[in-house]
């Protein structure tokens, strides 16, 4: 079957075509820094084709959840090359998403600071902080002269994933944070060159993505895109203006000649993603699950019937470290304990059994 085959997304060679997804663990303590679990969690889950990790955050202010990783400092670099280290001793392959929370966060979880945005507008809600619930707060509306320090520092991340012994880097332009809500109307109702059209609410993404190829190799760097998901407040609702949107950014990504474009949608087969791959013309991820579980037969069904050159799975390759094994033999699977999805440690995190050889 196809998607148990290899498959070259850019410099990336991967021995089949099941990709973990990204997947938010907070297991990483108040230092933000990989430990023995990440480093255990990882190795476990290298036979998938590619590892996507876990959201992790490019300066002190783009924190997002407690406990999350960061590659920002000596001390994160160093933790993620043990996790690099210990993927590359199982024959895998591992990119790290480089991630900016925007205004998903709260100064009680990234060391004090203001949350920023392409505009002050706050989430409604509230989010978990070392503190207990608190309201999201309004962020600061980033100036024009404060955006070259976003690429900088999106850019320096890629830098510093690559020495950290990362294969390549996914930026993450999904879910509700910060690149994402540049692209929402609803996120972003700026009125200069970052706002009011969809190109314009594509170009942060676009010099983004460019400073990363820049600085580490087209060919190493993704992107993870969820249009229409409508999360965290990001919303898209409008059809026409959605489609103009991601059309405006895959447009100019696509002379860069990216790794691959990874889109989370409820429908990866229909004629708006298909559309966007098609925009894109590069290798193409297709993640159909968030609020639903990735089946076996439906992630062979995407590949083979051409729908995508790659499926990213987020569930199932929590619960079963062997995930392509029991798939590509269609053996029993293990079932994912939502309850132990976040938190500090092992339960639920490293002690899923693999089969016996």
């Amino acid at each position: 079957m196809l998607l148990f085959s290899p498959v070259t997304l850019g410099a990336l060679a991967l021995s089949n075509r099941v990709v973990m997804a990204p997947l938010t663990r907070v297991r990483a303590g108040e230092s933000g820094i990989a430990n023995d679990l990440l480093v255990e969690h990882y190795r476990q889950r290298a036979t998938t084709g590619l590892i996507v990790s876990e959201g992790t955050y490019t300066s002190a202010e783009s924190q997002a959840f407690v406990g999350q990783p960061g590659i920002v400092t000596p001390e994160q670099i160093a933790g993620w090359l043990r996790v690099t280290d210990a993927v590359h001793e199982e024959g895998g392959l591992i990119v790290a998403q480089l991630m900016h929370g925007g205004r998903v966060t709260h100064p009680d979880v990234n060391g004090g600071h203001t949350p920023v945005a392409p505009s002050a507008i706050a989430i409604e809600g509230s989010m978990r902080t070392a503190m207990g619930p608190k309201p999201f707060p309004v962020p600061h509306a980033l100036e024009l002269d404060e955006l070259p320090g976003i690429v900088a520092q999106l850019a320096g991340a890629a830098r510093n994933a690559i020495e950290a012994g990362f294969d390549g880097v996914e930026v993450h332009s999904a879910n509700g944070y910060l690149l994402h809500e540049f692209l929402s109307p609803a996120s972003n109702v700026r009125d200069d060159l970052y706002g009011g059209s969809p190109e314009n609410r594509a170009r942060l993404g676009i010099e983004v993505l460019t400073a990363v190829a820049a600085e580490i190799g087209a060919d190493r760097v993704g992107v993870r895109i969820s249009p229409s998901h409508n999360i965290q407040d990001a919303l898209e609702t409008d059809d026409a203006e959605t489609r103009a949107t991601y059309e405006a950014l895959l447009t100019g990504i696509a002379p860069l000649g990216l790794a691959y474009v990874s889109v989370l949608h409820a429908d990866p087969a229909g004629e708006f993603v298909q559309h966007l791959r098609s925009t894109f013309g590069g290798a193409f991820v297709a993640n159909s699950g968030f609020g639903k579980i990735t089946t076996r037969e439906e992630a062979i069904a995407i590949v083979e019937d051409g729908f995508a050159d790659a499926v990213a799975i987020g569930r199932p390759v929590i619960a079963n470290p062997d995930l392509v094994r029991r798939w590509s033999e269609n053996l029993e699977l293990n079932e994912p304990n939502a309850a132990t999805f976040y938190g500090p440690g092992a339960e639920g995190y490293t002690d899923y059994p693999a089969l016996a050889s």
